[in-house]
């Protein structure tokens, strides 16, 4: 399936499973609202924060009460300033405390990853080195998170199992070698790229010598990164991993790998603070 349709049916599926999840048989708080009840309600956010998860709420709604009109002032991957409107929502006021937790439960959580996105990729400003997202994802939010890094201004890695090779400690075990689990994949999906995880020199020669497209470094130190570049000479894509965070990742960027990757992106967000407030 194209990423575009897959991130469409995502967006179905989990307005359809959020709303289910917190409405069950229904919302019997809001049916202390009278029926015909109209209000208006305004989404802020307390902190400066990156957009993300505009096509979720508009699903999210649409599914919830149809008659609800949403205006948003932001769109994905703006930036916002804590304290700022970004979303004006009316229509029957059960709908909207009904949806209100749902809405706001996705918002904070792709913004945090957009927003930890950002941060990232500002750190990296001007190294050339592309940031990259991992599969630790929350469960069942991966093609949001996916989304929500690009947002940010990141890229994605795999999807999947399923759309790129990465060739770790236990597929070289079980296939013999790195050269074995090489041409293994080369002979099943010779159009995928093929990506070896390497944690010393010598696996680092036997990935090249292999005819790898990507090397991921694991734990490498600075120095070893930096021989790690001299001795590639662009004959392959370095990816660092391991021990990624704001603190380290100008310096990883320093060596000269061409990417880095961090699961801190989707798994180690803090969700943004957000609030909904009827008005008028």
């Amino acid at each position: 399936m194209h990423y575009q349709d897959a991130l469409a049916e995502e967006i179905r599926d989990a307005a359809a499973r959020l709303l289910a999840e917190d409405v069950g048989a229904g919302d019997i708080t809001a049916q202390l609202i009278p029926a015909r009840q109209h209000a208006r309600a305004r989404v802020i956010t307390r902190e400066a924060a990156v957009l993300c998860g505009v096509a979720w709420v508009d699903e999210l709604f649409r599914r919830l009460d149809a008659s609800v009109a949403l205006h948003w002032q932001a769109a994905d991957g703006d930036a916002l300033e804590a304290g700022q409107a970004f979303l004006e929502l009316e229509g029957p006021a059960r709908s909207l405390l009904t949806g209100e937790r749902c809405a706001l439960n996705l918002l904070q959580t792709l913004s945090a990853t957009a927003t930890r996105t950002r941060h990232y990729v500002e750190l990296l400003a001007g190294t050339g080195v592309r940031l990259l997202d991992t599969r630790k994802t929350l469960p069942g939010l991966r093609l949001a998170q996916k989304y929500a890094v690009t947002c940010g201004g990141g890229h994605n890695h795999r999807i999947g199992l399923f759309d790129a090779f990465l060739i770790k400690e236990n597929h070289i075990a079980a296939c013999g070698g790195i050269e074995g689990a090489v041409k293994a994949a080369r002979s099943i999906a010779r159009e995928l790229s093929v990506e070896v995880e390497v944690e010393t020199f010598d696996e680092l020669d036997q990935a090249l010598a292999a005819g790898a497209d990507i090397i991921m470094l694991d734990n490498f130190s600075l120095a070893d990164m930096r021989e790690a570049v001299r001795r590639t000479s662009g004959r392959a894509i370095l990816e660092a991993s391991g021990n990624v965070d704001e603190t380290t990742l100008r310096n990883i960027a320093e060596t000269g790998v061409d990417c880095i990757s961090s699961g801190a992106l989707t798994k180690d967000v803090k969700a943004i603070d957000l609030s909904m407030r009827l008005i008028d």
